[in-house]
């Protein structure tokens, strides 16, 4: 047996995990640039949490709440500014995905002097020191060294990776969930799943990541109908949190595979979110995957308690709903953006351009 396995990154969870741990926070420095979107950290109360513990501390901050969905690189440059401005010396980034990796890139860019057109030329070694509050069940954001964002130049999205950007504490507490509408709920919660199967389907896959993978879909599949009855309850809440976490230590090592490559299209073309994405074409993958692999699809499918891939399907069409319309001009589109991503490479088996256009139409039933 071999394999390399590293997560530089602090996980606490507990309930009210942010106000027992002020003296986490408390060394990383004395004014914080708070990442956040615009009103869901203040909504579910992670927010005030912080501000409490920053107060109690000692500790300035300012508030940086522009993120959006799918961050883009004007967004992460405008953050490191205020940051530098302000004279920040810590980021703590409270929200989804969204925030958590904005925060990462603007801890870089606030110690880094790279020009625009090179922020995905990679080469990052310095940043901020960082703090993540995560309130979704979804990226696995706060245990990764990926920071995802919208590169309008390619027409999809990009990653900036490095082992600098790893976060160096992660505080979670599932009661930030609560407020979370079904769909995103839903969205995340697919985000989550797909993470973990693709990183038990990536070439990079090792005994450490397999385990964790394993016990991610185990927790997950138990709680889909939970979820597509809208029956959750505080406990389902901390299960998929701490779900969501493990496979965001999965993919930090094993990379995704070509269902994100192929789900960034969706997203950027037509807005479609980064979890459905992710969950319309899984299952089609899988299927591709166990065509050739049936050894690396077989242990998902007994984690999840499936007895088929077609079972595994009609789990998640139960989340996923009516599909949107996609034409073959635009799958033609996306294959050729697809096809170019680096994690491709990621796939124990890995499509062609062919493969992808094929994958897409089965998904979509065109």
């Amino acid at each position: 047996m071999k394999f390399n396995f590293h997560i530089p990154t602090k996980i606490v969870m507990d309930d009210g995990c942010v106000a027992k741990n002020a003296d986490l926070l408390a060394p990383m420095g004395k004014r914080a640039l708070i990442v956040t979107g615009t009103h869901s950290a203040k909504a579910n109360g992670s927010l005030d949490d912080l501000l409490n513990v920053l107060s109690s501390n000692g500790q300035s901050y300012v508030l940086f709440d522009k993120v959006m969905a799918n961050p883009t690189v004007d967004c992460v440059y405008e953050g490191a500014e205020m940051a530098k401005r302000e004279k920040a010396d810590f980021t703590v980034a409270v929200g989804g995905g969204s925030p958590m990796d904005a925060a990462k890139a603007i801890a870089m860019l606030a110690c880094e002097d790279i020009p625009k057109d090179k922020i995905f030329a990679g080469g990052y070694s310095k940043r901020l020191p960082l703090c993540c509050i995560p309130t979704t069940a979804g990226t696995g954001s706060e245990t990764t060294q990926y920071a995802i964002l919208t590169n309008h130049a390619a027409q999809t999205k990009t990653s900036l990776a490095s082992p600098a950007l790893f976060p160096d504490l992660a505080l979670l507490d599932s009661k930030y969930l609560r407020s979370l509408s079904k769909d995103t709920m839903t969205n995340t919660v697919i985000d989550s799943f797909s993470h973990s199967v693709e990183g038990f389907i990536s070439n990079r896959a090792n005994a450490v990541s397999d385990t964790l993978a394993l016990e991610a879909i185990k927790v997950i599949a138990g709680i889909i109908p939970a979820i597509a009855e809208w029956r959750l309850t505080d406990d389902d809440r901390a299960e998929l949190l701490y779900a969501s976490t493990l496979g965001g230590m999965v993919i930090a090592h094993t990379g995704t595979t070509a269902v994100h490559s192929m789900g960034y299209s969706l997203t950027y073309f037509k807005n479609i979110d980064h979890g459905r994405a992710n969950g319309l074409l899984l299952t089609e993958f899988l299927k591709f995957t166990e065509k050739k692999r049936p050894d690396r699809v077989a242990p998902i499918l007994k984690a999840a308690g499936y007895v088929s891939s077609d079972e595994f399907g009609k789990a998640l069409d139960s989340l996923l709903g009516k599909r949107e319309e996609i034409t073959a001009q635009e799958i033609a589109r996306y294959s050729s953006i697809a096809i170019k991503a680096k994690n491709i490479a990621n796939c124990t088996v890995a499509p062609s351009e062919e493969d992808i256009d094929k994958l897409y139409r089965l998904s979509f039933g065109i």
